[in-house]
């Protein structure tokens, strides 16, 4: 029997409500939720795609113990697990303090779960050691909003989107990274043709190709843009003097500061005209409501909080925030970064918005849980945490739902301090991360459909999110494990209180628990319930005892959470990044997100079609620096700088300008072999928000000298199948300087294999890579071997379809087919051109575009549809196309007004 469970997407902080469908215990499929307002019913791809992820082929299922480092993990018994867990982490606090441990967790936990590993930390032992990947998106963010507004709280809400008469996107991309977002901004833009949208980026990524004015700003210059905004501001009287007057301090500070930031002055600081700079300025103080969006551009830098402060004051100068339409929104990076930070999941944190380093705030925590006091020490941010775990300052580390071994800069670094711990433990839902390779004991996890809480997007809005499912194998929920851990580990250091402080036998019980913290406090949701979020669905904060509702916008009143109630100006000046180009490293490396997958890929690196528009690393630079260094599109080359070098393929951008490469940040070992741009990016942090760097390093690009390609493509019969066959694919990384493994596919699912050499291959190194994808033998088997130009190609076709090919020497075909054998078109007739040194597919083989990208759904399905009769709500029924983030419509409805549709009575 179906159901469909009301929960959440699990990627980015849009916090999209899903519906999930699920049968026999197995999750079948989702749909977008067209009650919560998050999203009202849209998915972006990754959406659409969750239930894709919800098989167990490489799920945790059950506790394991490495007897020592290197050698496979044994399956144990929980009970076992916890006890060698606690009695590991007892004997080190006894020995060397409770400092000595520390928690590294993620914003993709719930709330609850978040809320008890503070309290198991900072509560229990007496560390402020617990830090999370929130860390690396959304610190600066949170440290700019507190020293400019006094609290970590966005003012604005999505439906402020509608209602903006200008759009400021800085440092994000939203049509990549929040999909449905860009999908209102969309949507506004069509209803109010006289919107304005500026977009502020290095790069002319997919949200510039809408923007009215894009400003190509040089990588780190975005103080001394928003700084000369406010020149143009003050110089033209286009700032509120009565708003700056009655409700803010500090403007004189700054406004003497920016007087020195011209337009001429700026545009040689940033690299843009000037006059687009007073063109920006005049556009967001006087086109009506301005509404600012930003996100990891801004915060992943060495001086995150002062950009997002000088982008705050803007909106301060010109009264726009607190009113419909206006107000600096960031965009959070992940599904509950808000929520950990609700409870403290920050080193510098405790609950309730709490800060550390207030001792009152410490007393109310103390006296709220019952402890005689929480300790004053700072605790490690994620960069020095890794760096204590290197230097035996910390001894013993435990992960949860996070990949610190791909996620962190400087990867070298992050994983000698892994290598270095005498204890890690992993807490997680998958059992093949980057990190899991360390972890001397791996805890399965509740995964995504499995899960129950709450979780907070980015408006500051509370979801209730059901499990759709029963746990996979013996995996536990987060809050369990900690809560049993704590208990353990609270009885061998003698805690008198260790019952009282962890007594949930309901993950209800510890959101109650949450909810008493935030009485009086900025986010006070004393108002809130399980009860109250079942019925009355999705609500904002804060949500106060006696209130109907939630507080759609902030700070109306002008009234700030400062000691004073006013917002503040902050003193901001131009800084450069931490890594300047040089002749040594002349290029700008760009980080970021590609459409289809998420962070490391660990869940959405399992599903095939997410690969079908990117399918491996691959560097993008500005045509004039390729030709300077001799570089041609589909070349390999060496990404190198000071801390190591990767090689990737380079193909030319045309988003970029000289100067400036790009390179997503999801790769690293589980698909190449090589950590990923993060293994050369710095771990240079804000002083304010300890967030690194990640978006900007300094490198070099050479050819590579491997000039011998290999290519293999393998057809696989499910996904398990598929899965199993990556890991072996993974198994000869280490015999090439270059090699990457990947999923595609549609119908049926594909692993591709990539390598070079320097020098032709061995003979036994082929045999070796047959053997590896089940191509040996004769049976079904085409060859052309080449001695003379070294090429050997070898394909083999059980019964009548391609099973796998092998290219070696030349590569042409690869990318045909690629697609041909993912759609099984390569039948017995058209096996011989599998081999063939051609880029062009067979006449025969028709080219396609895939028009609905969430469901996968390309032109000739559409087109074959309506010639049969399909209209378009038989296309959104039977396809799915259309039916999750809207973007294809526009391209559904010119395919059908193209298509003369076949009725049934005419046939």
């Amino acid at each position: 029997m179906s159901q469909e469970v009301k929960s959440t997407c699990c990627y980015c902080g849009v916090g999209c409500g899903v519906l999930i469908r699920a049968e026999g215990g197995v999750i079948t499929s989702v749909r977008g939720d067209p009650e919560h307002p998050a999203n009202l019913g849209r998915l972006c791809t990754k959406g659409a795609s969750l239930h894709l992820t919800a098989g167990t082929a490489n799920r945790l299922v059950h506790p394991a113990l490495r007897p020592a480092r290197g050698e496979p993990a044994q399956g144990v018994a929980w009970d076992d697990a916890l006890e060698h867990a606690s009695e590991r982490f007892a004997q080190i606090i006894r020995t060397h303090g409770p400092d000595a441990v520390a928690f590294y967790i993620s914003g993709q936990l719930m709330t609850e779960d978040y809320y008890v590993f503070n309290k198991l930390a900072k509560g229990l032992i007496g560390t402020n050691n617990v830090d999370t990947n929130s860390r690396l998106c959304m610190s600066s963010a949170v440290a700019g909003y507190k020293q400019t507004l006094g609290a970590d709280a966005p003012p604005s809400c999505y439906d402020d989107i509608a209602q903006a008469g200008v759009i400021l996107i800085a440092g994000a991309n939203p049509a990549i990274a929040h999909p449905i977002v860009f999908r209102r901004i969309e949507d506004a833009r069509a209803a109010n043709p006289d919107l304005k949208v500026i977009v502020v980026d290095p790069r002319r990524t997919e949200s510039a190709a809408i923007a009215d004015l894009h400003l190509p700003i040089k990588p780190g210059s975005d103080i001394a843009l928003f700084n000369g905004m406010l020149h143009v501001m003050i110089g033209e009287g286009l700032i509120d003097e009565s708003y700056i007057a009655e409700h803010t301090e500090g403007f004189a500070e700054q406004a003497a500061i920016v007087a020195e930031y011209t337009p001429m002055r700026v545009a040689e600081l940033c690299g843009i005209p000037a006059s687009d700079i007073v063109r920006a300025a005049r556009w967001f103080a006087t086109r009506g409501p301005a509404l600012s969006l930003y996100c990891q551009g801004l915060n992943q830098s060495a001086h995150g909080t002062h950009n997002n402060a000088a982008l705050i004051q803007l909106h301060l100068a010109c009264g726009q925030i607190g009113k419909a339409g206006a107000g600096p929104f960031s965009l959070t990076g992940q599904p509950n970064a808000m929520g950990g930070r609700e409870v403290g999941g920050l080193a510098n944190l405790l609950s309730a918005h709490r800060d550390l380093a207030n001792p009152q705030h410490r007393a109310e925590v103390a006296a709220l849980w019952g402890i005689p006091e929480v300790p004053a020490k700072p605790g490690k941010a994620a960069v020095d945490l890794f760096k204590a775990l290197a230097s035996g300052e910390i001894k013993a580390v435990w992960i949860a739902c996070t990949n610190p071994a791909q996620s962190l800069p400087h990867q070298a670094a992050v994983r000698a301090g892994l290598a270095n711990a005498e204890f890690v433990v992993l807490q997680e839902c998958f059992a093949d991360t980057d990190t899991a390779a360390y972890a001397d004991l791996l805890l399965p996890a509740t995964g995504w459909g499995e899960k129950h809480g709450t979780v907070t997007n980015s408006e500051r809005r509370i979801t209730r999110v059901q499990a759709a499912v029963a746990p996979t194998g013996e995996a536990r929920h987060d809050w369990q494990i900690v809560v049993d851990f704590a208990r353990r580990l609270g009885r061998k250091l003698d805690h008198a209180a260790v019952d009282r402080l962890f007594p949930y036998a309901s993950v209800e019980e510890i959101f109650n628990e949450h909810r008493a913290s935030t009485a009086g406090r900025d986010l006070d949701i004393t108002g809130l319930s399980y009860a109250l979020l079942e019925q009355q669905g999705p609500q904002q904060w804060p949500f106060p005892q006696g209130a109907t509702a939630g507080r759609a916008r902030l700070y109306a009143d002008g009234r700030f959470p400062t000691a004073n109630g006013r917002a503040r100006f902050v003193s901001v000046q131009h800084q450069a990044t931490a890594e300047q180009a040089d002749k040594t490293y002349p290029l700008s490396l760009l980080s970021g997100r590609m459409r289809d997958q998420w962070h490391g890929m660990s869940r959405t690196g399992i599903v095939p079609r997410l690969f079908n528009l990117e399918d491996e690393p691959l560097l993008q630079m500005h045509p004039c620096d390729m030709r300077h260094r001799q570089l041609e599109d589909g070349d390999l080359v060496r990404l190198f700088n000071r801390r190591g070098e990767i090689v990737v393929r380079v193909a030319a951008g045309s988003g970029l300008v000289r100067g400036r490469t790009w390179l997503p940040m999801h790769w690293g070992n589980r698909f190449m072999n090589g950590a990923g741009a993060n293994a050369l990016l710095g771990d240079a942090v804000d002083p304010w928000s300890q967030q690194p760097e990640l978006k900007h390093t300094t490198v070099e690009v050479a050819k590579s000298g491997l000039e011998y390609p290999l290519a293999v493509i393998r057809r696989c019969t499910d996904l398990d199948d598929a899965l199993r066959q990556l890991e072996l694919a993974r198994s000869l990384f280490d015999e090439f300087p270059y090699a990457t493994a990947s999923l595609y596919g549609r119908a049926s699912p594909l692993v591709v294999f990539r390598a070079a050499t320097a020098a032709p291959m061995p003979a036994a190194l082929l045999q070796t890579i047959d053997a590896t994808f089940g191509l040996t033998g004769d049976t079904g088997a085409i060859v052309f071997s080449d001695a003379r130009r070294h090429i050997a190609k070898k394909a083999v076709a059980l019964d009548g379809q391609l099973l796998g090919v092998r290219l070696a020497g030349e590569t042409q075909a690869l990318n045909w087919l690629r697609q041909a054998m993912a759609e099984g078109e390569l039948d017995a007739s058209l096996l011989r051109f599998a081999l063939a040194p051609t880029a062009a597919p067979p006449a025969s083989l028709a080219p396609r575009q895939i028009v609905c990208k969430c469901a996968d759904v390309s032109d000739d399905q559409i087109i074959s549809a309506v010639a049969g009769g399909a209209d378009l709500a038989a296309l959104q029924d039977t396809l799915k196309c259309g039916t999750f983030c809207g973007g294809c419509m526009p391209d559904i409805k010119r395919l059908l007004t193209r298509q003369p549709q076949q009725h049934p009575e005419a046939a």
